[in-house]
């Protein structure tokens, strides 16, 4: 009786790391056993797996440069707290989406980091403003909050509430530091490389949230944020030879 000949490829030793991490174990046939390397569908599963791997690892460090630049300053000049609360509310609501509806976690993992550089800079804002009581207030009231939202106590109407109030909370948070911007004549100590890295990490989560979870409202909460970010933006770049000092001196 002959043997079943079992097929084997090159890339066997890191079969394990691909398939649990970048694509399922039919993809990974696909591609490393039939050559099928244009299987469209899996083709698809893969960049929106790296994608979402991708933006992840960025959002460890995407504000990070504005962590640094509010350091380095010592001033939070330019940067509005309300919309840094509505940021953050945004940030939260689609962690808590996303964990009650056990979505992957490469779908949704970047809120994750970015709630935690958000809090941080809303501390640095009330810090630097002479407000650091206020500001050690505000990181447990946050916490607390968190803590009862993500427990099993929150009904999910609660939940889904919160994820479709995104829209409007972004929409708000990103007008409140646009007018800012308008009113200031300059973007103060806003980060040009976590403002584009921001947009450009939204762009992409729309690709990555239609492929891995298809949820609708999810879809088009990136795309708003999109949206805003991108006047955010296009305000970095019009006021890029403007600064405090500078207007200051003007006027």
């Amino acid at each position: 009786m002959a043997e079943a000949v079992v097929e084997t490829s090159f890339m066997d030793p890191f079969k394990d790391i691909l398939v649990n991490y970048l694509m399922p174990e039919k993809c990974y046939d696909e591609f490393f056993l039939q050559f099928n390397l244009l299987h469209v569908d899996c083709l698809k599963i893969v960049i929106s797996k790296g994608l979402g791997i991708g933006i992840i690892l960025g959002s460890v460090l995407v504000k990070l440069p504005q962590i640094l630049k509010l350091t380095g300053a010592r001033s939070a000049e330019g940067l509005s707290f309300n919309s840094v609360l509505l940021e953050l509310f945004a940030i939260t609501g689609t962690m808590a989406y996303s964990i009650a509806n056990s979505f992957p976690f490469s779908s949704w993992g970047e809120a994750l980091f970015l709630m935690f550089q958000t809090v941080t800079i809303g501390f640095l804002i009330q810090h630097y403003g002479g407000n650091s009581i206020k500001g050690l207030g505000f990181l447990a009231v946050y916490f607390g909050l968190l803590a009862v939202i993500l427990s099993p106590m929150t009904p999910m109407s609660v939940v889904t509430t919160m994820q479709a109030s995104n829209m409007p909370a972004i929409i708000f948070g990103r007008l409140i530091q646009a007018g800012t911007n308008y009113r200031n004549g300059h973007t103060g100590q806003l980060s040009a490389i976590s403002v584009f890295l921001l947009f450009a990490g939204s762009l992409a989560r729309i690709f990555t949230t239609v492929q891995e979870t298809g949820d609708s409202l999810m879809a088009v909460t990136y795309i708003i944020s999109s949206s805003c970010n991108g006047v955010i933006a296009a305000q970095v770049l019009y006021y890029w030879n403007s600064s405090p000092a500078l207007r200051k001196k003007t006027e």
